[in-house]
């Protein structure tokens, strides 16, 4: 169960989704999103560390970069071959994490991602990872559509529009009940925070 200083009732399995960390940044807007995942990363790192703590489930959910041969080995291993190895390294899978490969922006679209979360018993999802205003946004829809209670960790999401990235949260809280909140403020299974 995930509790947190100003949720609910906590009810149900909490699961923490990591969403394209493993990135190349070879893309137009990585400039600017590489200082974002800079300011990202601790929140991420704490996150994994507390979810892991808590056996709570881990799922990284990323783009597979178009090689439809991929398999998250693959995506790793071009992810640390990259300029922006730093960035991958400190939130890298570990032997225990779970891998869905997502072609589109929300981690549910065609992905079998629902139904591991429902053999898993997850009924809250906690996302982090980039970027806030797309794949961040379309999937926090697709899981309040689903009826998976969402949390969004603050300071653990990255984005390429910061003003973009403020509407989209003011978006998920408003339209998807969306709790935003601090990584510091998040636990999984009542492993306290920090």
């Amino acid at each position: 169960m995930l509790l947190s200083q100003t949720s609910g009732d906590g009810a149900g399995r909490a699961a923490l989704i990591v969403i394209d960390m493993l990135n190349t940044y070879e893309h137009e807007d990585a400039d600017v999103l590489v200082r974002s995942v800079r300011e990202a990363l601790p929140g991420i790192g704490a996150l994994l560390g507390r979810a892991r703590d808590a056996g709570a489930p881990v799922v990284y959910v990323n783009d597979n970069f178009g090689l439809w041969r991929s398999h998250h080995g693959e995506i790793l291993e071009a992810a640390l071959a990259g300029r922006y190895r730093d960035l991958v390294e400190p939130v890298a899978p570990d032997e225990e994490s779970l891998f869905v490969v997502k072609a589109r922006h929300s981690v549910f679209y065609e992905t079998p991602l629902a139904y591991l979360l429902g053999q898993l018993g997850v009924r809250r999802v906690v996302l982090c990872g980039q970027v806030t205003e797309q794949c961040v946004l379309y999937s926090a829809l697709d899981a309040h559509i689903r009826h998976l209670d969402v949390v969004v960790a603050l300071d653990a999401v990255a984005h390429i529009d910061a003003g973009l990235a403020e509407a989209a949260l003011r978006m998920m809280e408003r339209n998807m009940a969306a709790e935003l909140l601090r990584s510091g403020e998040i636990t999984f299974d009542g492993v306290p925070p920090g």
